[in-house]
């Protein structure tokens, strides 16, 4: 996975590359609520069965909400990318979920 600026990759290094620098943990979340609309069309829907798609679509929409505010810190920093990617979520409160993701930012240059 990468993005126009920075290499991002869920793994602990970046093919091709060596890293000369760890700069630290960066991370960007958001905090999404559920819509009372979507939970009554989710509600006969999981009667009948099949994909939600106004969670799917709130859902994506958080993820690359998070991965964003988690590269803008990365980019401040100097990094040229962010190894370990991860994201996970948690409950704040009833009807609404923070997605938060996190990741190592470094400095690489080609090379192993």
């Amino acid at each position: 996975m990468g993005s126009d600026r920075l290499v991002v990759v869920t793994t602990e290094s970046v093919p091709g590359h060596r890293i000369v620098e760890v700069l630290g943990l960066v991370r960007g979340n958001t905090i999404r609520a559920r819509h009372l609309g979507r939970d009554i069309m989710a509600g006969l829907k999981s009667m009948v069965g099949g994909e939600i798609k106004s969670y799917t679509e709130l859902l994506t929409r958080a993820r690359e909400e998070a991965l964003e505010r988690m590269l803008e810190e990365a980019e401040q920093m100097g990094a040229t990318a962010v190894v370990n990617l991860r994201f996970t979520t948690a409950s704040v409160m009833q009807g609404a979920a923070e997605l938060f993701a996190y990741g190592t930012a470094v400095r690489t240059e080609p090379g192993q």
